[in-house]
């Protein structure tokens, strides 16, 4: 009888302890990632005034290291290069390391549905935008420029294991202005570009 008495006991306190909800852990996550951009334009200086340039798709890769802590909070350093972003020709070879480049550096906050299996998120936030061009030409008046920027986008996290998951994601960056050399005027600036990119995402 005393041992049927402990034996219920242990198997309802076995039981309590296993529908009780566990107290969500943070996690790091860091995504290598490779992708292209697309929709990119900016005011080129010409004759007859500005003038919208569009930009070719091109390949992109980078990556991204978030936090995520136990609520659905938390923040992400983002850096992406695109190597021939500002390319002529649309049928160039791969480049790797192009001279008409873009490079974006984003600090970020990072807001995540629950932790699961699949898990939806948005960011948005600040940061440098480099830019450089084979000549001055091509972009603006300058060869290389470093501007404040902004990006905003989401994406969603597909876990296949505690470890390892995939990660699709879609942003937008646009380049921020100071248009007053004695103060500070801040406005959206011409050059903006769109882009998509898929990661293998590891959680630690």
């Amino acid at each position: 009888m005393v041992s049927r008495k402990w034996f219920l006991t242990g198997a309802l306190a076995l039981m309590v302890s296993t529908l009780a909800p566990t107290k969500a852990s943070a996690d790091w996550l860091f995504t290598p990632f490779i992708g292209g951009t697309f929709g990119g334009s900016a005011k080129v200086n010409g004759v007859g005034g500005d003038v919208k340039n569009e930009f070719n798709e091109t390949l992109t890769y980078g990556g991204s290291l978030a936090f995520l802590g136990g609520g659905i909070a938390g923040f992400e350093v983002d850096f992406g290069y695109s190597p021939n972003f500002f390319g002529s020709d649309s049928n160039d070879a791969l480049n790797l390391v192009g001279d008409g480049n873009v490079t974006t550096l984003m600090g970020n906050l990072m807001i995540a549905g629950p932790k699961a299996a699949v898990r939806p998120y948005v960011v948005g936030g600040v940061g440098l935008i480099k830019t450089r061009v084979d000549s001055a030409d091509q972009f603006l008046t300058d060869v290389g420029n470093n501007d404040f920027g902004f990006d905003v986008g989401g994406g969603v996290i597909f876990s296949f294991s505690d470890n390892v998951g995939i990660r699709g994601d879609v942003r937008y960056f646009r380049g921020i202005t100071n248009n007053d050399n004695n103060g500070v005027d801040l406005r959206l600036g011409s050059f903006q570009f769109w882009r998509g990119t898929v990661g293998v995402t590891f959680r630690f």
